[in-house]
């Protein structure tokens, strides 16, 4: 597995969560990606009781990791604590079963208060011609409803709930509103629907603060079993949308007015 990180450092966190970065992923293993959406906060991530992660900036995505199933206790603190005895968020559990592909977030709840989700991804395999889009709710704001064309294609999304749709691949207008009204909060911008790609789109920060942000990363090979061992580069994309071999920044970037990272990285799918 070749990881390559632009913003910060998960070689402690990898010598922690998997006691050695092993040099091909182990058949059972499970993938975790670990995304800062806590607005205006440094913080260090402790794994297990020790610290993984320095100086880990909003924004910023860790991972993807090829982990031995297990529980894993993980503590955020603010970056410049001594120590995990007083976290900001946690110490949380996370369980990751074999075979599985996780990203974990921390981020603001609803009424603003520093928490963290453990989404399960969706790397089931997608149809010919279709891509999937998966969209969650990670930001300080009430309930939304996701616009494609102006329209509802998603109502009601609340903190920290996510939904997904399998498209036809192309290219989509979309946009961020209050539930129940057409005003965009973040957006319109045209997002690519790619065929076998799973698009996965947090919208974190907070709306009272104004500084709403997305993230995107995405999830490839879902369209076949891709050839040998899963690999993926991490990096931040400015608001200029600009994207360069693996990275991809899409015009939803520039709609939320500021940097977000974007992951893509292969996996294999799932089987029972």
């Amino acid at each position: 597995m070749r990881t390559r990180l632009l913003a910060g450092s998960v070689a402690g966190l990898a010598i922690v969560l998997a006691g050695a970065l092993p040099a091909s992923a182990a058949a059972g293993d499970a993938s975790l990606s670990v995304l800062h959406g806590v607005p205006g906060a440094t913080v260090d991530v402790y794994v297990n009781g020790t610290r993984t992660l320095d100086d880990f900036k909003p924004g910023d995505l860790a991972g993807p990791l090829m982990l031995k199933p297990g529980t894993y206790t993980v503590a955020i603190t603010d970056g410049a604590a001594a120590d995990a005895s007083a976290p900001i968020i946690g110490p949380v559990d996370l369980p990751l079963a074999a075979n599985m592909n996780y990203t974990a977030v921390a981020h603001l709840d609803a009424s603003g208060k520093p928490t963290a989700t453990l989404f399960t991804n969706d790397i089931s395999t997608t149809k010919a011609g279709e891509g999937r889009l998966t969209v969650r709710h990670v930001a300080a704001a009430p309930a939304v409803d996701i616009l494609a064309g102006g329209s509802p294609v998603i109502t009601n999304l609340v903190n920290p709930k996510e939904s997904i749709l399998n498209l036809a691949a192309g290219t989509v207008s979309a946009a961020v509103a209050a539930t129940g009204t057409t005003a965009p909060v973040i957006g319109p911008a045209d997002v690519a629907v790619k065929e076998g790609v799973n698009t996965i789109v947090y919208a974190w920060g907070s709306l009272t603060d104004n500084n709403l942000k997305l993230a995107v990363q995405t999830i490839d090979g879902l369209h076949s079993a891709p050839a040998g061992v899963p690999s993926g580069e991490l990096g931040l994309a400015d608001q200029s949308g600009a994207s360069a071999g693996w990275m991809i920044a899409t015009a939803l970037l520039v709609a939320a007015g500021g940097a977000a990272l974007v992951a893509r990285r292969r996996v294999q799918p799932v089987r029972d």
